[in-house]
């Protein structure tokens, strides 16, 4: 099982539900965030296209937070979550620096945080908080590994993008564009 997250940035509007959901369920202290939203402007007037995305960890295959940790505490689960172990984080920094996608920040505590794909959720059978509080179910989760599920579904039939693809990480967040 690969995990992997897949959002359209067709039905995204912006409105912060998955912010607020990731803030709400793991204890974020206030100022501090897992996932965020971004805006892009393409084009010129009179041809203009705004995307909004949902952005967080990318969770990817070939992490290089995982590679740089001095501690291990920055680890890959088999499913591919990347979890970072609080109490064995030296809050050193180099997988902060190490991020293309700068998703990780330093919790006020002394450790590095960031998007665990609500992976407590999981392991209890329920979708990760941003996926489960979105108005316009713009937010799909499942595993790659299965050819039927419906991030697999989506990905043969839409077209899609990743974030930094140059940067060789092989991220697991998708978006339909």
């Amino acid at each position: 099982m690969r995990y992997a997250m897949v959002i359209d940035t067709l039905k995204c509007v912006g409105c912060s539900d998955c912010v607020v959901a990731c803030q709400t369920e793991n204890d974020v202290p206030i100022g501090y965030c897992r996932d965020w939203i971004t805006e892009t402007v393409n084009g010129a007037y009179p041809s203009i296209e705004l995307e909004l995305k949902s952005e967080r960890c990318n969770h990817c295959e070939n992490a290089p937070c995982v590679r740089c940790c001095p501690t291990g505490a920055s680890h890959q689960l088999n499913n591919g979550i990347v979890l970072v172990t609080g109490d064995e984080c030296i809050g050193c920094g180099a997988c902060i620096e190490s991020c293309p996608y700068d998703a990780r920040y330093q919790h006020p505590d002394g450790y590095v945080d960031k998007c665990t794909f609500c992976h407590h959720r999981l392991e209890k059978g329920q979708l990760p908080a941003c996926v489960s509080v979105c108005p316009t179910k713009c937010m799909y989760f499942g595993d790659l590994d299965n050819p039927n599920s419906e991030v697999s579904e989506l990905l043969k039939k839409r077209k899609y993008k990743t974030l930094a693809p140059e940067a060789g990480t092989k991220p697991h967040v998708y978006y339909l564009i």
